[in-house]
């Protein structure tokens, strides 16, 4: 399963009320580091498919659940578990340290 792109409006159906934990990327297209770990993001998807949604939302178009979330600069990772933050992440960090922090997070 690919990353879900999700919206302000989408918010709260596809993290908060998720019945699985959600990892929320925040990001932008001018972000050199946010496109850099974009792909290690998707296979990560397909590797938690079922276990864990991993969701992109780009804080050019949809700035709300950020600043909700005081988010000041990007990537920011935060993993939602049963509707909560639970862990969060600023910056660009190699596929395994990613699957590392997913992993202890969960």
């Amino acid at each position: 399963m690919a990353t879900v792109p999700v919206t302000d409006a989408t918010f709260e159906a596809e993290v908060v009320n998720a019945d699985v934990p959600v990892v929320v990327d925040f990001w932008a297209e001018w972000c050199g580091p946010c496109r850099q770990i974009g792909p290690a993001l998707e296979e990560l998807s397909a590797e938690y498919e079922g276990k864990v949604k991993i969701v992109k939302i780009n804080v050019d178009q949809d700035q709300a659940a950020a600043a909700q979330l005081g988010v000041r600069g990007i990537p920011a990772l935060f993993l939602f578990k049963d509707g909560k933050v639970v862990s969060n992440k600023v910056g660009a960090a190699p596929k395994a340290a990613l699957q590392a922090w997913i992993s202890e997070a969960l």
